[in-house]
Formats: structure tokens, sequence, C-alpha cells
């Protein structure tokens, strides 16, 4: 990657124009040729860098229901296990980390399934020695941008404000479903990317894209945008940071740590007798002692003294889950060990 890949890629993390012809946009704001974007996004995507180009939709806003799951596994065991736990096409990130608690794995599930029920189905696996279900109390932030440029790191502190939107009460039509679907789908890097999914519906290409504004401006799409793939761009270093605070203190230090550009993703999650971490935070790193110095220096911001970071070894699974294709949750054959 070139300077300008890295530019191209931090600008479209976070905005990517919602026209018709949004690589000729794109082509205006670097001052090049609508060819010479499109050459060089489809090599990035190509190179595996760029994992999507789509809506990401916010999961609990669509009637899902998810959770974080932490398990304990024999060592002997672990890569078998996460092998069965990845045949579920809720799951859609699913790590190892440095920790008794060895795997790691998100869960989602449509408005018509229990998630204790699908968690329960990994039971007859052998080797799990414990698991803990992580459900989100609240959320204080989701959204990764990873800072593709070193000359342009942000400051260590607290500088971004919450994106506002306009909250509805909104439950998914069967129109809705279908311009859902559409919208997840990769983005072609061809002149006119919309116009396949906007015939697929039998409207316009504007109509689409009013939908996908409106669902952006009520939250119910968090952004139109690529994903990296984080370790292909050079973020080795993930770093799960959980953090043992005071209860009274959850809503202050959540809101804070959120606020950090470097944090991707912050919760505030159930406790257990031998889990004591409430709010947990994640940050991409391209060195461990990066992370390390990064999550010292976070610290000392918000005032918790007692945190751990889980750092990711093994990366078993990590896509997106698809909405509202609900026959793809049943899981075709039994779970055998």
């Amino acid at each position: 990657m070139d300077k300008m890949d890295k530019e191209i890629l931090n600008e479209i993390q976070w905005t990517f124009p919602l026209v018709p012809r949004p690589y000729s946009e794109i082509a205006k704001k670097f001052r090049v040729s609508d060819e010479e974007i499109m050459q060089r996004l489809g090599a990035l995507k190509e190179n595996g860098i760029v994992r999507q180009l789509s809506a990401i939709f916010d999961t609990r806003r669509l009637g899902y229901k998810s959770a974080l799951v932490a398990m304990a596994i024999d060592p002997e065991k672990l890569e078998h296990v996460a092998n069965q736990i990845n045949r579920h096409p809720g799951v859609s990130h699913n790590y190892e980390r440095n920790h008794e608690y060895n795997l790691w794995f998100t869960l989602a599930v449509p408005p018509s399934s229990d998630l204790k029920s699908e968690i329960d189905k990994f039971s007859k696996l052998s080797g799990i020695k414990k698991s803990r279900l992580l459900p989100t109390i609240k959320l204080f932030k989701i959204g990764v941008k990873l800072e593709m440029i070193e000359e342009k790191k942000a400051d260590i502190k607290p500088s971004e404000e919450k994106k506002k939107i306009h909250e509805v009460k909104f439950t998914a039509t069967e129109e809705d479903k279908n311009y859902i679907r559409e919208l997840q789908k990769d983005l072609e890097v061809v002149e006119r990317p919309f116009l396949k999914s906007a015939q697929n519906l039998g409207i316009t290409e504007e109509q689409l894209l009013e939908k996908a504004k409106y669902y952006e401006e009520i939250g119910i799409m968090r952004r139109f945008a690529a994903i990296l793939r984080h370790r292909e761009a050079g973020f080795i270093a993930n770093g799960m940071i959980v953090w043992k605070v005071p209860t009274e203190r959850v809503e202050e230090v959540g809101a804070k740590l959120g606020a950090f550009p470097q944090i991707s993703h912050c919760y505030q999650r159930p406790v257990y007798p031998d889990w004591p971490y409430n709010v947990f935070s994640m940050v991409h790193c391209k060195a461990i002692g990066e992370a390390e110095d990064m999550a010292k220096q976070i610290q000392k911001q918000i005032d918790v003294d007692e945190y751990k970071i889980l750092f990711s070894s093994r990366e078993f699974k990590k896509t997106r889950v698809e909405y509202f294709v609900e026959h793809e949750f049943e899981i075709e054959e039994p779970i055998t060990v």
C-alpha cells in the first residue's frame, strides 16, 4: 500500500458516499480519475485488506439477541471446540485469547430464536470446563476505524463526540427486511454499484439510497463503510481491555472510554465470582507493547486501578451476521464430538 491507498482506506472506513456513483465522488475528493480509485479499491479487496464494503447494521435495533460468550477449554480440545462452534451461522467472531477463559465468541440469533437455547447446543462438546454468558448491559461505543497513517494518529485522550441519531421505534417490515438483505451485501467496485440491488428490489438507485440514509439517521444502520481485515492491514495486536469499575462509576467511565478514538468497542457486561470485570473495551494496535502503553495512558485518565488486557492469539472466525436469512440459523446436523 502506498500513502494514497492508506488515505483512501482512512476515508471509507467511516464515510462512504451514498450516491449512485460513489467511486466518482471519492475520486473527486482525491483529485484522481474514477478509474484509478476503482483500480486501487479493487486491488485492496483482492489483496484481502478490505474485507467488505457494505451497510453495518445495529444488531439489537433489528430485534436480534446477541451476547459475548467466554469459555474455559482444555487446550488440547480448543481447536476442535472452536471449529464446532464456528458451524453455527450466528457466530460471527471467535478468538483464542491469552487467559483461563481461552475461547471468546459472539453469537447473534434472530427475534424468533432463544439465545440461551442456541448456546446450550454447545454443551455436548467435550473439553469445555466452564462458560460465561456476557450479554451487553449497556453499549457505550461500537465502530472500528483503523488509523492507517502513523502521522495522523490521534492523541490518546477522550476527544470524540458521540454520533447523534433520531431514536424512533422500529420493527422491520418485510419491505425493510428486503432492503436490509440488499444493503448488507458486499458492494462491487463498478461504476454504479447500487444499481443491481435497486433492480433486485424493483426500485431506483435514489430510492434505495434514500432508505439507507433514513436507516442511518434513526440508527438502524450504524454506517455504510469499508471493513478491513485487521491483521492484513498490519494491526496484529487486538487487545480486549477489561476493567473492574465500581458500580457507581460505570456510566461515567464507559462514556469516557467511548470517547477515546483508539477504542473501537465499549460495553458494560455482567460480572461473576471468577470474573469481576464489568466494562469491556477494544483497541487495535500494530504491536503488543503499543497496546500495553495505550492501556496505561487510558488508565491514568479514567482512574480505574484494576484491569487486564486479553490479546487474541488466534482468529477462528470473523465474518458478518446475515440478517433476516432465518433459515441459515438452522444447524443442518447435530453437533457431535
